[in-house]
């Protein structure tokens, strides 16, 4: 039977499709089917390393009690050749004293386009209420807030947009606080912030739920998910792709769930399901649901090689951490279809790793994992040609040796020669959460 290469995505004709795919299945290579590399086979800035043997032991290095401190604070335990330097703390002039929002560094990016390309770090601030999205200048070393409102609540997933401008999320399933704009919404939004005007403004097209990971294809259409769980009372823990109506306008647009259609293993063939217009505006984890949308346990970052200015090539496959799972998803994109596959899965293909949360790609394709908790580590999932539907080696590469803080919002600038990373709700005297820039000496 000859299907056509982009699937009715109607549930009214989900019998049909499965029936087809039936006929034509993609098969899943197995893990043993998968080449096996040596440890030293990894190329690139990042990928060529010795990997470290095992999480840093809590207290085994002291946060520094004074500023000056900071200067030479190493707090990661990294492969030799590797150093941190720190980039800016809570306790920065632009940041301390404020009265906003600025604990709890989270997730970054750069303005990775443009005529001033890679000089200013954004990050999220994932603080109840007033929250803020801050910048740092990489050449002067300033660091200011460039929005603050009191509604916004525990400001997470952040990216930088084709058309130059930041997008930023609340991870809300239900918010607290309503913002006066979108007072229907029941979770989070998704809010863009021009650099060239300073304005902001609320995205509700994209969808209300608990925001994460945030990045764009080749096309322009963004990604993100549902950071929640089936189960759950409302929660959908679903994936999402939205389509804006016009490319580069994100206030309108179709936005749509992934579903799997072998339910048990959740691997295979997928589609993508068109969701409500309207109710996505207010709840689209209530929608995911109404379409039965495949779900995974607390999904969080996402990472594609084809995002924005951090383009690095290969294939067009978006990677998902599942946080609860314990599991890497490799979702390859084929229009209205797509294809899923275990890429990391703690107790099959890696042994250690623990509450997998933020995701970088390096300019080779290696895939780089952050723990959520302490003591965190930052695990590599080496690439082979970048064809692999399981990854058949994953290594640690770095561990923080704050255990009362966690390694959050990691992200290559766009010649992969900096690894940056935030160090979040930081203990010590001055409990100064950071933001780090791993290098290669």
């Amino acid at each position: 039977m000859t299907r056509s290469h982009r699937l009715s995505i109607a549930t009214t004709c989900l019998a049909l499709i499965v029936s087809a795919c039936a006929e034509a299945p993609i098969p899943l290579a197995p893990l043993s089917a998968i080449q096996t590399v040596a440890l030293s086979s990894g190329v690139g800035t990042f990928a060529n390393f010795t990997p470290i043997a095992g999480s840093a032991a809590c207290g085994v290095l002291t946060p520094p009690a004074t500023l000056d401190g900071f200067d030479t604070y190493q707090p990661f335990i990294l492969p030799e050749g590797y150093r941190s330097s720190v980039v800016t703390t809570e306790r920065d002039p632009g940041l301390f004293g404020l009265g906003k929002g600025v604990d709890n560094f989270d997730m970054l990016t750069l303005n990775e386009t443009g005529p001033q390309a890679g000089r200013f770090l954004y990050r999220t601030h994932e603080v109840g209420n007033n929250g803020s999205l801050s910048v740092t200048d990489l050449e002067t070393k300033e660091t200011r807030i460039v929005a603050n409102a009191n509604h916004y609540e525990a400001l997470d997933g952040i990216a930088w947009t084709p058309w130059g401008t930041v997008l930023f999320a609340e991870e809300r399933i239900v918010a607290s606080l309503k913002d006066p704009q979108v007072p229907d919404a029941v979770g989070g939004l998704v809010y863009e912030y021009d650099p060239a005007t300073g304005t902001t403004r609320p995205l509700p097209a994209v969808g209300a739920r608990s925001h994460e990971g945030l990045r764009f294809d080749a096309q322009g259409n963004l990604y993100g998910i549902s950071e929640s769980t089936p189960g759950n009372a409302g929660q959908s823990g679903a994936i999402y792709k939205f389509v804006p109506d016009t490319k580069g306008d994100l206030t309108s647009g179709q936005l749509y769930a992934l579903k799997v259609l072998d339910g048990t293993t959740k691997t295979g063939l997928a589609i993508w399901v068109a969701l409500d217009r309207d109710a996505v505006k207010i709840n689209s984890d209530a929608e995911a649901l109404r379409v039965e949308a495949t779900g995974w346990a607390r999904p969080e970052d996402i990472e594609i090689a084809t995002s924005t200015g951090n383009n690095r090539g290969g294939a067009n496959v978006l990677y998902v951490a599942t946080t609860t799972d314990d599991l890497i998803l490799r979702i390859e994109l084929k229009g209205d279809e797509a294809f899923v596959s275990n890429f990391v899965h703690e107790g099959v293909n890696v042994t250690g790793l623990g509450s997998p949360d933020n995701l970088a790609l390096d300019l080779q394709g290696n895939l780089f994992i952050a723990e959520d908790g302490g003591p965190g580590d930052i695990w590599v999932a080496r690439a082979v040609g970048g064809g692999e539907l399981v990854a058949s080696e994953v290594v640690r590469f770095a561990s923080l040796t704050d255990c009362a803080a966690e390694p959050t919002g990691i992200y290559f600038d766009t010649n992969g020669k900096t690894l940056f990373v935030n160090v979040q709700h930081a203990g010590g005297a001055l409990r100064a959460d950071l933001t780090l820039a791993i290098t290669r000496q």
